[in-house]
């Protein structure tokens, strides 16, 4: 498998799992701050690798009255402080042609959303600039497309490339995790992450906003390091009923420890066997 490298760790392999984690959206600059220092000091403690993930700009929301972020400027910015004050790589996604230069200047990973993953122009854009892309693979994507999303990345010259899973539709509003999916596309040769948190989203679900099962991001959580993923993501908030966004299924920043020691012990298990 190839292993990607980034800051003082690699992805991939028999290695441990990387964790990505955040806010589903900068709020501010001093609560996505004091989220990144203390997934840091986290993540030091548990011996973890950590990537920071925040959505300067929310630009698939439900409702064209939810709240989208600060916007490409101000937000860049905020994660480049981040980056520099907490001493962390950063993750953000990239939804237009506009922001791409100014985002490589800052990130060192670029996720393509889910909705975006088969746009075959935007796909290699990113791909030409992005350090390590990241791509979100769509709910409406069986596992084995991704191997066409993973030939336009690769023919723009980029092999730092992770895969996301996020779940699948299930009917409508609903979304399920299929577990065969991640070792499907880890054959495939590169790293993949899940998405803990999006894959027990409602998405709709709430009218005008997405619902979610925060109660069920542990059981999904478990099962993929279980299959052996190389990463999880996962969207964390002080006060998820207060989030700007994705609050139904944000985990609670005190919530995670417990949760993280678990899955390490898992996953110790699991790669012994790599």
């Amino acid at each position: 498998m190839k292993q990607v490298k980034l800051h003082n760790f690699s992805i991939g392999g028999p290695v441990g799992f990387v964790l990505i984690a955040g806010p589903c959206v900068i709020e501010n600059e001093a609560a996505a701050m004091d989220i990144a220092v203390y997934l840091k000091q986290l993540t030091s403690k548990l011996d973890i690798p950590f990537i920071f993930k925040a959505s300067y700009d929310k630009a698939n929301r439900t409702s064209i009255h939810s709240y989208r972020g600060p916007g490409a400027q101000e937000g860049l910015a905020i994660l480049k402080k981040i980056r520099e004050t907490a001493g962390v790589p950063v993750l953000s996604d990239v939804h237009r042609f506009e922001e791409i230069e100014l985002a490589t200047g800052v990130l060192d990973v670029m996720q393509i959303p889910a909705f975006l993953c088969r746009q075959t122009d935007f796909v290699v854009e990113v791909a030409k600039k992005a350090r390590v892309i990241n791509i979100k693979k769509g709910q409406f994507l069986a596992p084995w497309d991704v191997a066409n999303i993973l030939d336009k990345v690769k023919s723009a010259g980029n092999e730092n490339i992770l895969i996301t899973e996020r779940g699948a539709s299930f009917g409508y509003n609903n979304l399920v995790f299929d577990v065969r999916a991640l070792p499907i596309m880890r054959a495939m040769g590169y790293p993949v992450i899940f998405d803990a948190t999006h894959s027990v989203q409602l998405p709709g679900g709430a009218g005008t906003s997405s619902g979610g099962q925060r109660d069920m991001v542990p059981y999904l959580a478990r099962a993929a390091v279980a299959a052996g993923v190389d990463g999880i993501f996962m969207e964390v908030h002080p006060d998820p009923e207060k989030a700007l966004c994705d609050g139904a299924n944000s985990l609670y920043l005190h919530s995670l420890e417990k949760m993280l020691t678990t899955l390490k012990q898992i996953d110790e298990v699991v790669k012994k066997g790599f």
